[in-house]
C-alpha cells in the first residue's frame, strides 16, 4: 500500500503539477497513519468527527506534503 501511495503522490507532483497532497487517516488507525509517516508527510492537524461509522463519529488526522518537500 505504501508503494501504491508513493506512486500516486509522485504522479500528482510530476504529472499533474500539484502543489500539495493531503492524506487523511482515522485517528487510532495506526496502520493507515503509518503510510503517510513512512512517506515523510507532516501531521498537520485533526479534523473532528468527520466520519460516521455505524453511528459513531471518528476524527481524522490530516497529513500533508508540499511539492518541494517531496523526494522520490
Amino acid at each position: 500500500m505504501t508503494e501504491a501511495a508513493r506512486t500516486l503522490v509522485d504522479r500528482a507532483f510530476s504529472t499533474l503539477a500539484m502543489h500539495k497532497v493531503d492524506i487523511r487517516a482515522a485517528e487510532g488507525n495506526d496502520k493507515s497513519q503509518a503510510i503517510p509517516k513512512r512517506l515523510g508527510f507532516t501531521a498537520e492537524g485533526t479534523l473532528r468527527e468527520v466520519e460516521n461509522v455505524n453511528g459513531t463519529y471518528h476524527n481524522h488526522v490530516v497529513y500533508g506534503m508540499l511539492q518541494y518537500e517531496w523526494q522520490t
